[in-house]
């Protein structure tokens, strides 16, 4: 911008104040790396600026128009709307309207004057525009966020209830054989049976808070039901293939669901997005610590990294890996197609 304002300003021999414009605007530019972080700041030293400027010219008696290298100040009422606090974009405002005040006291041409307050306030309503969007996003992350987490307590509770339920039920059965043994053994089973009773008790009201009543009961799905997900290829789309190797015994419960819940989305994102892909393959294998899967498509280009990139559906799954202390990646294929590939421990996360 500075280049641009010194060539303007010795070319064009038609300048009031060459040098004050010169100098303005190689002043201003500088400022603009803290329009972000400043952005109130920015735009009164800006504008003030300006105005003074314009209250000079008119008491000189002189048209100042200023360079047109000036132009990118415009970008200061997109980084007021789009940075500054409420507050602060309503004082930036009164500020910005002080100079085109000015122009219509000087004289300006109306339609003039009402061009460049329409231009100003384009540049402001995108910054709005992209705020708002920018803000609306980040909710929609957080609300995915917390769907993951609410369906990650509901299976907490069908995994951790039902062993829970078996311990109160085996100490009530064990009180009733003590009862002719041992009076001890008797007091530890009636701890046994209260402390796991009250566990209980508390875990169904923790997760009855966080759970929606509109939750499907169905029976949580895991490794062993990845088989539904394939399907034949033709003209409904690519065709799903499901392998499933190694240890996958003793998996953890919440594991298991898990492993169905990220290649079920992954699967569903597949079939959706992945442009002229003729298989969708799934793997599943499971090692001595960790369980590893992968959802791989032969899609063409990266049509299907762009549509589901910009998605919540990564940002549910990238979750859900991370509260169960595993890995999560998906990404294009350097051959095309797209790749999500996610590790999760076998044993819980102690960290």
């Amino acid at each position: 911008m500075v280049v641009a304002a010194t060539v303007e300003t010795f070319t064009d021999d038609r300048l009031v104040w060459p040098a004050v414009s010169l100098a303005t605007t190689a002043g201003l530019a500088f400022l603009l790396p803290w329009r972000r972080v400043r952005p109130l700041l920015v735009v009164a030293v800006s504008f003030g600026t300006v105005s003074v400027i314009e209250v000079a010219s008119i008491v000189g008696g002189v048209e100042w128009d200023g360079l047109n290298a000036a132009a990118f100040m415009l970008v200061l009422p997109y980084a007021l709307a789009r940075w500054a606090s409420g507050r602060d974009v309503g004082i930036g405002l009164l500020v910005v309207a002080v100079p085109i005040a000015l122009s219509v006291v000087a004289g300006d041409q109306f339609g003039y004057v009402l061009g460049g307050t329409l231009v100003v306030l384009l540049a402001g309503a995108i910054g709005v525009a992209v705020r708002y969007s920018v803000e609306l996003r980040v909710e929609e992350v957080e609300a995915r966020r917390s769907r993951e987490r609410a369906e990650l307590a509901r299976e907490l509770h069908d995994t951790v209830a039902h062993h829970v339920s078996a311990i109160a039920v085996q100490a009530q059965a064990g009180r009733v054989v003590a009862v002719t043994r041992a009076n001890g053994a008797l007091e530890a089973l009636e701890v046994i049976e209260e402390e796991a009773s009250r566990a209980l008790e508390e875990l169904r009201s923790v997760v009855g808070a966080l759970r929606d009543d509109r939750t499907d009961l169905r029976p949580q799905q895991g490794i062993d039901d990845l088989s539904r997900l394939e399907r034949h290829g033709g003209l409904s789309g690519p065709r799903v293939t499901v392998t499933i190797g190694g240890h996958l015994d003793g998996v953890r419960s919440s594991v298991d669901a898990a492993c169905f819940r990220l290649a079920q989305e992954a699967v569903t994102n597949a079939l959706r997005h992945a442009r002229h892909a003729s298989e969708v393959a799934v793997r599943v294998d499971g090692g001595d610590d960790d369980i590893h899967l992968s959802v791989v498509d032969d899609g063409h280009g990266a049509a299907s990294s762009t549509a589901t990139a910009t998605g919540f559906g990564l940002i549910g799954m990238a979750e859900r890996a991370r509260l169960l202390g595993g890995t999560f990646e998906a990404g294009p294929r350097p051959d095309g197609g797209w790749a999500v590939t996610a590790t999760l421990p076998r044993q819980a996360a102690t960290t």
